[in-house]
């Protein structure tokens, strides 16, 4: 170590899984490199960090930044600056909705060249899993995919359709043989198609027939038919965006029967409930929907209990004309969610720090990367960890406006609502990314990562 460090980070109240501890941190060389309770050394830069909370940066695995073919939705300058506003460090690209989908290895490429010279985080990509494409998954792995996606339900994008059992069987096998997870959209859409009919046939098309036609039960099947694929082929199986307890109870007993599953959830399903979408509106549309109030309080009790394994935002914009419709089925529905999501988890446990926030450092950051293999240098505040956090300030509840998006589309279901959690500094690799409201110091690029062998 050179007697001048590049960074010191002063004061600050550290979190990690195993909870809270007054310290200094250290960065040289894009690592952090010393954690203790006080630092005498010099460096390049300082910040005092008393009465903040430090926290490992957001690893956000499930977002859509649509780039390309469709970066007038969002795009991934604009995406990543709103996940460095709002903590995160590091995203997972879907291979949806960009346009071509990322389904062959050209694709990949293309769409890792782009990230690289747009992006101010670093980021992952996942290859897709649709029929037809099944002789390109190895060549996707050898791009450096970080897993494979696919959906068991109409995407609602043409060129990624839906996959039947067999389909999936066959992905989930050769994924198997290649080392890598497959993660479903586990929604049926035989049952989906049929409840849906049943809403329109009967005239309605309002918020409240949106959410009928989506009942837990089409999750579940979803879940169940995933879960007994993945016990057969030996799979690593990622089921995201759970909007259920009934789902997560389905994770829990197949994990109890050592198949290799994990549960993802939401903000947006620990924070909203389904009055919440009829008062909001389109920008609360999702699929699978938000539920109902006592579900709610339920996920929040299997996050605590470590039933839910990771978080992330699913963050699906779109511009406001497809936002718009007197039928609520015709509405495009995603969440625009990457900046405020983890924050206002954070707000939520304002009362219970102490417990809460390690659990949230958990599954925000080292489960992911644990689950996708990057946890030898992303997750923690760890010694010889890479230097990738955020800091977090408490204060009086501070309402949120469409005006602080940084976002493509100021779109949100949280615009109006109250926070008493702020995220005002992001570190990337030791690098600010983000302070006081603005992007800072750019570049340096977004790295491009690949899973560990």
């Amino acid at each position: 170590m050179s007697s001048e460090l590049d960074l010191i980070v002063r004061g600050g109240t550290l979190v990690t899984p195993d909870g809270l501890q007054r310290a200094d941190l250290a960065v040289q060389g894009e690592r952090i490199v010393r954690i203790a309770p006080e630092i005498a050394e010099t460096a390049a830069a300082v910040v005092e960090a008393e009465g903040r909370y430090v926290l490992p940066g957001v690893i956000d695995a499930h977002v859509h930044f649509n780039e390309p073919g469709r970066t007038e939705w969002e795009g991934l300058a604009s995406g990543s600056a709103a996940l460095a506003a709002g903590g995160g460090t590091t995203f997972f690209d879907m291979p949806l909705n960009s346009e071509p989908p990322v389904i062959d290895a050209a694709r990949l490429r293309e769409k890792r060249a782009l990230a690289e010279e747009k992006s101010c985080v670093d980021f992952a990509l996942w290859g897709g899993l649709i029929p037809g494409n099944l002789d390109q998954l190895a060549s996707l792995r050898d791009a450096g995919a970080v897993g494979f996606k696919a959906f068991m339900s109409e995407s609602g994008i043409a060129s990624f359709p839906r996959v039947n059992a067999a389909v999936l069987r066959e992905g989930m096998k050769r994924a198997a043989r290649l080392g890598l997870p497959v993660a479903v959209h586990a929604e049926d859409e035989t049952l989906a198609a049929r409840f849906t009919a049943m809403e329109k046939a009967a005239g309605r098309h309002d918020a409240a027939a949106w959410l009928a036609s989506r009942p837990v039960e089409v999750e579940q099947e979803a879940i169940r038919i995933a879960l007994e694929l993945a016990g057969e082929t030996g799979c690593s199986l990622h089921i995201v965006h759970v909007s259920s307890p009934e789902g997560v109870a389905l994770v829990e007993e197949a994990r109890d029967r050592r198949v290799d599953v994990t549960a993802e959830t939401c903000p947006h399903y620990l924070l909203l409930n389904d009055r919440d979408v009829a008062a909001i509106g389109a920008p609360a549309k999702c699929a699978p929907p938000i539920r109902d109030e006592k579900r709610r309080k339920a996920l929040w009790r299997d996050l605590r209990a470590g039933r839910i394994h990771t978080v992330g935002s699913d963050h699906s914009p779109a511009p406001a004309a497809l936002k718009t419709s007197d039928d609520f089925f015709a509405l495009w529905g995603g969440i625009g969610g990457v900046q405020h999501g983890a924050a206002l988890l954070f707000s939520a446990c304002a009362a219970t720090l102490e417990s809460d926030l390690p659990r949230l450092a958990a599954v925000l950051a080292r489960n992911v990367a644990r689950r996708f293999r990057l946890s030898a240098r992303k997750g923690l505040l760890a010694e010889g960890w890479e230097a990738d956090f955020c800091l977090v300030e408490f204060g009086r509840p501070r309402t949120i406006e469409a005006g602080e998006l940084w976002t493509r589309h100021q779109i949100s279901p949280y615009v109006g609502r109250k926070s008493r959690a702020r995220v005002t500094d992001t570190y990337v690799r030791g690098h600010a990314v983000y302070a006081d409201g603005r992007l800072v110091n750019l570049p340096p690029p977004g790295r491009f990562l690949r899973p560990e062998r």
